[in-house]
């Protein structure tokens, strides 16, 4: 028979394992929620209509993911009850996972805007549309490293940049509008790149929304209107 020490080695050894799992249960959502979101782009500027129709089934699988994180967290705090750092950890996984869900929504309607604007004629703007994406698409993957390497530096740097994709957002609106003004004819795929460029604005608020909860479950303090400059800490601060 196991001492009391060590049944609360194993305990703790176990509760450890199960945060790790956790996390990278976490990872594999991000993953694929940033995959959607590069593959719906380029979907876009290949008018790769099958490439969309990809996108957007593969939402099925990140509600799945999701699904399943909720039911491990939920198994955690009814079991293990944590406390300061575990409980970050596991709050700031379960907001994370519904950010991640949403981003592959937003893919998801991206993909379908972009087999509705293929069957109309290529629009110079769609090159706008896609650096705007690419920038939403390199803070959701910023987001995500920091959250794997517990280093809040760079989700810090997504927080203060968020106003990048706001401006990229308003720039392509006022133009898209004068464009549909000036040609009624472009006032149909005006339309579907007006809803795809506000659904990569939400990407890049979702990206901001897990920047906070990364700095919140490593430091324990949420970020500011001053904006702090973000330091690495170690994982395990309390």
């Amino acid at each position: 028979m196991n001492s009391p020490a060590q049944q609360g080695h194993h305990i703790v050894k176990a509760f450890s394992e199960e945060l790790e799992q956790l996390s990278a249960a976490v990872a594999t959502m991000g993953g694929l929620a940033e995959s959607m979101i590069s593959d719906a782009i380029d979907a876009i500027i290949t008018r790769d209509s099958d490439l969309a129709l990809e996108v957007a089934e593969r939402d099925k699988r990140i509600d799945v993911l999701q699904r399943d994180v909720e039911r491990q967290i939920i198994r955690l705090l009814a079991l293990r009850q944590p406390l300061a750092w575990d409980l970050r950890v596991c709050i700031a996984a379960l907001k994370i996972s519904a950010d991640l869900e949403r981003v592959g929504d937003l893919a998801k309607n991206i993909a379908r805007r972009t087999r509705a604007l293929n069957e109309a004629e290529p629009l110079a703007l769609t090159k706008s549309v896609e650096r705007m994406g690419r920038l939403v698409q390199r803070h959701l993957h910023e987001v995500l490293d920091a959250y794997v390497s517990g280093e809040i530096a760079g989700a810090v740097g997504v927080w203060e940049r968020d106003d990048d994709v706001d401006e990229h957002y308003n720039a392509l609106f006022r133009e898209l509008l004068t464009c549909m003004a000036e040609d009624p004819q472009l006032i149909g795929p005006g339309t579907h790149l007006l809803f795809i460029a506000k659904n990569l604005e939400r990407v890049g608020d979702h990206a901001t929304n897990i920047a906070e909860l990364v700095h919140y479950a490593v430091t324990g303090s949420e970020l500011t209107a001053e904006r702090p400059k973000g330091t690495p800490l170690e994982s395990g601060a309390s």
